[in-house]
């Protein structure tokens, strides 16, 4: 009868750190998505803010049409993204909004009336605040992305994760043209 007792006992025991595990999994894994959904909330925000820029630019540098073009074509394709698109879907196309709303500050750049007005220069600097946010939820996805990973492949837990179906989460990565160091000439 004693070892009865104690083989419920060590198998209440397992039972116990079997359900502690998946719990610390499903707080991960929720963390993953909360993060990723901060993401989703700055993307959108940038996109709301997007037309009142083009608009202010466009009564100053209406020839600068493909410019202007390109930022409302890159929106709208992170716009239709389906809303179980992948991370790097996401990134990428998010990557490419990034690089023709540089363009169009580029293009603002270069008409003095554009960047005396207050309009203009109140939309870029939230577009810019909201950039830097968007680069602070993709560092904080980043890193409770990695932080998940290491739980669902580390032993004990990856037991658990493989017997329950916990994946890897993949990381947003910095696309190739943003590695290159930029050049500054005086």
């Amino acid at each position: 009868m004693n070892i009865m007792w104690i083989i419920i006992a060590v198998i209440v025991v397992i039972a116990i750190i079997w359900v502690l595990i998946y719990n610390n999994l499903i707080k991960r894994r929720n963390w993953v998505d909360e993060s990723f959904s901060q993401i989703d909330v700055q993307l959108q925000r940038r996109n709301d803010l997007i037309p009142n820029l083009v608009n202010t630019v466009k009564g100053y540098a209406s020839h600068e049409r493909e410019t202007l073009e390109s930022v409302t074509q890159a929106r709208q394709q992170l716009i239709n993204l389906p809303s179980d698109a992948d991370p790097a879907e996401i990134n990428a196309k998010s990557n490419e909004l990034s690089g023709a709303l540089s363009r169009l500050l580029v293009v603002a750049e270069q008409y003095p009336d554009l960047k005396a007005n207050t309009n203009f220069t109140q939309l870029q600097s939230t577009l810019e605040k909201t950039e830097q946010q968007i680069a602070t939820a993709r560092q904080l996805y980043n890193s409770t992305a990695t932080q998940y990973n290491t739980t669902v492949e580390t032993v004990p837990t990856n037991i658990v994760a493989n017997v329950h179906g916990f994946n890897r989460r993949s990381l947003l990565e910095t696309p190739e043209e943003a590695r290159q160091v930029p050049e500054v000439q005086f």
